[in-house]
């Protein structure tokens, strides 16, 4: 990423505190909103990630930048015996606690404030690690991964979800219109937080993805790295593991 998008410009906290403090702010009403801005195919990505991750029949699971908790929820239904969400946004989490309460899913989830790119767990942790449209919050992407590599078992599978950009022709166009444009608006009329779409459009639209992504987690270390486009190239699913 050539230049660190923040959603605070004139603020003097680092990134993942203005992160933080934006998905607290907009907690109340991210599902929601995340529904109708993705027109609800989100879901329809989340249970791509949660089939990919079922193949390796994981008994530990963690989920970074959990968010609500939507995607630990679904993999409730795989052979894990543990799922643990991670996030650093204590309002996030709040949500999903709910949710999972709802679900009597308590049990086998368990939300924890923490910061990704500082885990407090031992090496060689967990079957499967999964992030979904959470990678291009991390303040320190090499970091982060780092993190997620040390606590991966050998042979563990590593799943992200993540915007990317269209590069064909009408689509690119439309994805530069709806994300610069209507996004922002969207989010300034239902949310709390005013500038918090437009640092989610905007952090989108320069974060690496396809190769230049599949050429970051290499260099991080992890292997057979693939990258598999979504609807029209506005969303990829990244899968790779570690040695």
């Amino acid at each position: 990423m050539s230049k660190i998008i923040t959603p605070y410009k004139s603020s003097t906290l680092c990134k993942k505190e203005q992160v933080a403090q934006m998905f607290d702010t907009i907690s109340g009403n991210y599902d929601s909103l995340n529904r109708v801005i993705s027109f609800g195919i989100d879901v329809k990505w989340r249970k791509k990630v949660v089939q990919l991750v079922s193949e390796k029949n994981p008994k530990t699971i963690l989920d970074i930048a959990t968010g609500t908790g939507d995607l630990a929820i679904m993999m409730a239904n795989t052979t894990a015996e543990k799922i643990i969400g991670l996030d650093i946004s204590q309002g996030m989490l709040d949500v999903g606690i709910k949710k999972i309460a709802s679900k009597n899913l308590n049990l086998k989830i368990e939300m924890l404030n923490a910061d990704s790119e500082a885990m407090p767990f031992e090496d060689n942790s967990f079957d499967a690690i999964t992030v979904a449209f959470g990678i291009r919050n991390f303040e320190n992407l090499d970091k982060g991964l780092s993190e997620i590599l040390r606590v991966l078992k050998p042979n563990g599978v590593f799943v992200i979800l993540e915007t990317s950009n269209p590069t064909q022709t009408p689509y690119k166009q439309g994805y530069v219109l709806y994300t610069k444009y209507l996004l922002p608006i969207i989010g300034k009329l239902f949310s709390k937080d005013k500038v918090a779409y437009g640092y989610l459009s905007e952090s989108a639209s320069v974060f690496p993805f396809g190769e230049a992504l599949n050429n970051i987690l290499k260099k991080n270390g992890f292997i057979e790295v693939l990258a598999k486009p979504q609807t029209f190239g506005v969303a990829t699913i990244y899968t790779a593991t570690k040695k």
